[in-house]
């Protein structure tokens, strides 16, 4: 089968939910993701084959969002998009489908992708008030219309919050952060520990931004009430300290727990877009690509325990490419909490904590911490959840181009008790 290639991608700057990017809809986002990297790799877009673009909340004025993008990005009519949902792995399985098209020879050029704006998730009216409506509307007599109005209760108008119900597993029932409790009481994980780790991704990234390493891979969004466009993530703190983050309240379990807002991913707007190419035609047009894909893979957990995710894909995504993380000279894993970071890292020391989720594989050894989200990770950029698994996989094949790294991982955990990981080799 042929190799698959990143070419190139692009970014926005990623916003904190009702800041910067209040008034950019998701659809708007993966737009100028996509229309930058038209631009930057001077493709013709009458060349693309096919738009994948993964996105969670699915706006209902943008349903199939990649199409809505595709042709606000100006791709001609006769170009096919789709949208996929794999909750926090939607952007890494735009990727791997578009690599599964080009492999096996359907297609050659594929943009693929995420976007989300977590700002516009809507609020929603309850069963009870859209009974209520509908009976109203149904109502032909005014006696009716009155009879219906009657039956108004003021409860009605209590709304149903979207995004926290889009948060909220419907199998086991916990919302995500809770689920990162259980694994910081699992692995014994403390709060102190959790806390370094997140000022150590604020760290990171503001190095990252003010050496100009993220302006590599992000695009300025320009916003119709501001004359400056955004063009740094916002979320990474300068003046972030321990003992702020130390003075921050429980979250989830407000009597015994350990995880708070300052040590998990803030929620976040944002999109990203890569171009993926066959081997064939990056020869053709004698482009020097970023990096190949070597291999994928997702796995299922049990949803409790959700975090554990990229240990469980990771071991699967090394066999198939045929070696093990002893090779692998940088790793991008997504921070969704700070612990549930950390429970994975304990079990790439020591796989046989994995044993119960059948992450207790050879392919697993100890991450060097200076390999690790070595720019900063969600904890400090966000979490668009539709996007960050194209973000990562931009990132690090970005990184490793800079540090010229052979072999590079990234994973992430998904919602719902799945992890997804993808192996890069450098072009």
């Amino acid at each position: 089968m042929t190799r698959v290639a990143i070419v190139d991608g692009v970014r926005t700057p990623f916003a904190k939910a009702g800041t910067a990017l209040l008034n950019v809809s998701a659809q708007e986002l993966g737009r100028v993701a996509v229309r930058e990297l038209i631009e930057r790799t001077e493709l013709d877009p009458s060349s693309i084959d096919e738009v994948i673009m993964g996105n969670v909340a699915q706006p209902l004025e943008a349903t199939n969002i990649a199409r809505v993008i595709a042709l606000t990005a100006g791709t001609p009519h006769s170009i096919s998009a789709h949208t996929v949902t794999r909750n926090c792995a939607s952007g890494l399985q735009a990727i791997t489908e578009g690599f599964e098209l080009i492999r096996a020879n359907q297609v050659h050029t594929v943009i693929a992708g995420g976007t989300e704006s977590m700002s516009n998730i809507p609020l929603l009216f309850p069963k009870a008030m859209n009974h209520f409506l509908g009976n109203l509307w149904a109502a032909k007599s005014l006696y009716k219309k009155w009879m219906a109005i009657s039956k108004f209760r003021p409860r009605f108008l209590k709304p149903v919050i979207g995004l926290v119900e889009g948060l909220k597993d419907p199998f086991c029932g916990l919302n995500m952060g809770q689920t990162a409790e259980i694994l910081a009481k699992e692995f014994q994980i403390s709060r102190k520990e959790q806390d370094k780790f997140a000022l150590q991704s604020h760290q990171k990234a503001v190095v990252a931004t003010q050496s100009g390493r993220f302006a590599q891979e992000i695009v300025p969004v320009f916003v119709s009430d501001t004359l400056e466009p955004i063009q740094n993530d916002v979320g990474p703190r300068e003046n972030q300290t321990l003992d702020a983050l130390a003075k921050l309240p429980p979250l989830f379990d407000r009597r015994h727990g350990t995880v708070t807002v300052g040590n998990s991913c803030p929620i976040t707007d944002g999109a990203a877009a890569v171009l993926l190419m066959s081997e064939a035609r990056v020869r053709v047009i004698g482009i020097q690509p970023l990096a190949w894909i070597r291999s994928y893979s997702f796995a299922g957990l049990d949803p409790r325990r959700m975090g554990l995710g990229p240990a469980v894909a990771a071991p699967s995504a090394l066999r198939k490419a045929g070696i093990s993380m002893k090779e692998i000279g940088l790793v991008e894993i997504n921070e969704a909490f700070a612990a549930q970071v950390l429970a994975v890292l304990r079990i790439f020391q020591n796989p046989k904590l994995g044993e119960s989720e059948g992450a207790n594989a050879p392919e697993l050894s100890e991450i060097d911490p200076a390999k690790l989200n070595v720019n900063g990770g969600a904890i400090a950029l966000g979490h668009p959840v539709g996007t960050s698994g194209t973000r990562i996989t931009l990132t690090l094949a970005k990184e490793m181009r800079i540090r010229n790294v052979g072999l590079g991982l990234a994973a992430l955990c998904v919602g719902g008790g799945q992890g997804g990981a993808i192996v890069l080799e450098q072009a």
